[in-house]
């Protein structure tokens, strides 16, 4: 039997666990901008089926806020167990971004959040309609902080390796913030993330028209979810695109694995299938549109794309993991545009809520904006192999020096089985208050409601103008 490899399992636990917590920030990042314009709209009109729709919507957005931090803290214990070489040698500038994230926008998220949940009869509308706001504003900022250490660590600039610290040295906090892949990946994060919820709401409303159930709600949800997939998929393919760009500029070696190209060539093709080999140092099985890569990646159908060959393999990425994971996220973009263009035609055809396979299109797609976020991750992350800090600082000189294989094992064993259990409470409850539906509000009734809840009204206290 090989034996274990310290590093590798190291890895595995990161990516796992990180992967896990990732589901959770992206949906409530995007369901607090939800709410905040949900509230706005019934301050505005005073319609009982926002107000309705508000209170449904946030109890996802609690059981799920829950959920992100529960998982988040383990990441940070792993940083000094696991990585601890990587925490000393980067912790002068990392540190103190991260610390920022936690004292203004994770303490702001978790003060006001409790206004937001329970504030209805002990503030009035307005005190309590900013501190959604301020949650809203709250998780944008925390993605503020925590791209901005990641977008450092894929680009590094403003600071230095000190010989005598060994640790990096911060020369330019401007720069480190505004490295240059920050802009591109703070706004392709967002907008994802406010695309997932858009769809995951598509898709719960769908379930309701589908199943005739709080119609009256699922067709105002759907409405709002559908103009957003219609306004965000075609506004991240156009940051993607810009964002590979820079990528290209910046880190043209995960170009190349996110192509499979080994051999640095203009007018490259597009591969829309291969099996890449990398002991071979070729692609099996292509399916490729002739100067496709280069087109895309460069503008120019003769442009230049890097190869993996110009480098050694141990300096190469892992090219199956990154290119699948591309593509994977990339079709599934395709998909939400369809979805957009689709939802469009529909409602202007007049059949938005009744056309059956449309909304058995969005009840399928509910969880596949998971899925593309999972996978542009992927790509950021596994592409940037085999440094943690691009060019800078390799993954097998940060891993902690002590840590034994065994022990990391263990731990990742538990993290299966106790994250397991965790996602499976989650669901459970998701799926619960999904099924329940949003509350009814006397002396309206929706016929089409179950008669379990018909007239009650959990969780749901009106305001006073």
């Amino acid at each position: 039997m090989p034996a274990l490899d310290a590093e590798i399992l190291a890895r595995l636990q990161f990516a796992f666990t990180i992967s896990f917590h990732i589901l959770f920030p992206t949906l409530t990042i995007g369901l607090a901008g939800f709410l905040f314009i949900v509230e706005a709209r019934w301050l505005r009109s005073r319609d009982e089926a926002y107000l309705r729709l508000y209170h449904f919507w946030v109890r996802i957005f609690a059981l799920t806020f829950g959920m992100g931090v529960v998982s988040g803290l383990v990441l940070s214990y792993q940083l000094g167990t696991n990585w601890s070489e990587f925490s000393r040698i980067s912790g002068p500038v990392l540190g103190p971004l991260i610390g920022f994230e936690v004292l203004t926008a994770f303490f702001m998220e978790a003060g006001f959040l409790g206004v937001m949940l329970f504030g209805w009869d002990k503030v009035g509308p307005r005190l309590h309609f900013m501190a959604t706001g301020l949650v809203a504003f709250g998780t944008t900022l925390s993605s503020f902080w925590i791209l901005a250490a990641n977008s450092w660590m894929q680009t590094p600039q403003g600071a230095h390796i000190d010989p005598a610290l060994g640790s990096f040295v911060p020369d330019d906090w401007w720069a480190i913030i505004f490295n240059p892949s920050f802009p591109y990946r703070l706004s392709h994060m967002l907008v994802a993330s406010f695309l997932t919820t858009a769809i995951f709401i598509a898709g719960v409303s769908a379930f309701y028209l589908l199943s005739g159930k709080h119609t009256l709600i699922a067709r105002r949800s759907q409405s709002m979810a559908l103009w957003g997939v219609l306004i965000l998929a075609p506004l991240q393919i156009f940051i993607g695109d810009l964002h590979g760009l820079n990528v290209l500029e910046h880190q043209p070696l995960k170009v190349a694995a996110m192509e499979a190209n080994w051999d640095r060539q203009a007018g490259a093709p597009l591969l829309l299938f291969a099996i890449p080999d990398s002991k071979a140092e070729k692609n099996h099985l292509e399916i490729k549109i002739p100067k496709g890569a280069s087109l895309i990646l460069t503008h120019d159908p003769n442009g230049v794309v890097p190869g993996l060959k110009e480098v050694a393999k141990e300096d190469r990425p892992p090219v199956g993991v990154v290119f699948w994971s591309f593509r994977v996220m990339v079709g599934l973009g395709l998909l939400f545009l369809l979805i957009g263009v689709w939802g469009l035609y529909a409602r202007v055809k007049g059949t938005l809520t009744s056309n059956v396979w449309f909304n058995r299109l969005c009840l399928i797609a509910t969880p596949t904006g998971f899925a593309a976020t999972l996978a542009g991750w992927f790509v950021a992350e596994v592409g940037r192999q085999p440094y943690t800090i691009y060019g800078l600082l390799r993954t097998a000189d940060s891993a902690s020096p002590v840590i034994s294989a065994t022990m990391i094992a263990t731990t990742l064993a538990a993290f299966l089985i106790v994250y397991g259990g965790l996602f499976g409470a989650y669901l459970y409850y998701l799926v619960k208050l999904i099924r329940v539906g949003p509350a009814l509000a006397p002396p309206e009734d929706d016929a089409d409601a179950p008669e379990a809840i018909r007239g009650a009204r959990p969780g749901l206290v009106v305001p006073e103008n």
